[in-house]
């Protein structure tokens, strides 16, 4: 074997290592920072993100660090997360959703406050994070969504608004702040199904007649 063939074989099989011990190190990181993200620990996620790990990696569900961070309640990992310099904050999981929405979801105020103030899509196309905040009955939240200029009745893609979805899934007092504020109570979605009807499949009995009250007298 000549010399120069030694030396190519030689540098293949360097190479060749190198490459397996990058694809392990790849796979480790992957592994140790959603492990991380589940358990809050900070100091993992910090060190790995100093390291150049890149926070919009997204597990096998499509969801981000942060997305997983904000669904396991990791409050302290969300908020690094969230600082991220390089983190795209409006990234979309395969069901649709933001950070924002999963962060309103939770009625995470100090999140949402903070993701809004990066610049985070507050009226996304269909579901939006009103939708979410409305399901929960998250009053600081729906609050903070509308001074941010939220549209309070965003259509999702079946023509549910945020009204109807306080009306069966969220609050009493959820539903009052949405129609003080403005919400239209006689809209209908694709099933034709208004607010009150909502309330009515919720068992939401005073949501239903606080909705019918505002309805007779409300002006389009």
């Amino acid at each position: 074997m000549s010399v120069h063939n030694l030396k190519h074989r030689v540098s293949i099989f360097v190479l060749t290592c190198l490459y397996g011990f990058c694809c392990q190190a790849v796979a480790g990181s992957y592994d140790d920072f959603f492990k991380a993200v589940r358990q809050n620990d900070v100091k993992t996620v910090q060190a790995l993100l100093a390291r150049g790990f890149d926070p919009d990696t997204v597990n096998a569900a499509g969801m981000t660090g942060l997305m997983q961070a904000i669904a396991a309640s990791s409050k302290q990992v969300s908020q690094v997360l969230a600082h991220a310099p390089t983190a795209h904050i409006d990234l979309r999981n395969a069901a649709g959703e933001s950070a924002l929405m999963l962060a309103a979801l939770k009625g995470d105020l100090e999140l949402c406050q903070w993701l809004i103030n990066k610049g985070a899509d507050v009226n996304k196309t269909g579901w939006t994070p009103l939708h979410y905040a409305a399901t929960n009955g998250h009053i600081d939240v729906i609050n903070l969504l509308l001074d941010a200029y939220a549209y309070i009745d965003a259509e999702s893609p079946n023509g549910t608004t945020p009204l109807m979805m306080a009306a069966q899934y969220g609050t009493t007092s959820a539903v009052k702040l949405l129609l003080e504020m403005g919400a239209d109570p006689t809209l209908q979605n694709h099933q034709k199904l208004s607010a009150q009807e909502f309330a009515r499949q919720g068992h939401h009995a005073e949501s239903a007649d606080i909705i019918a009250a505002f309805a007779r007298g409300f002006k389009r």
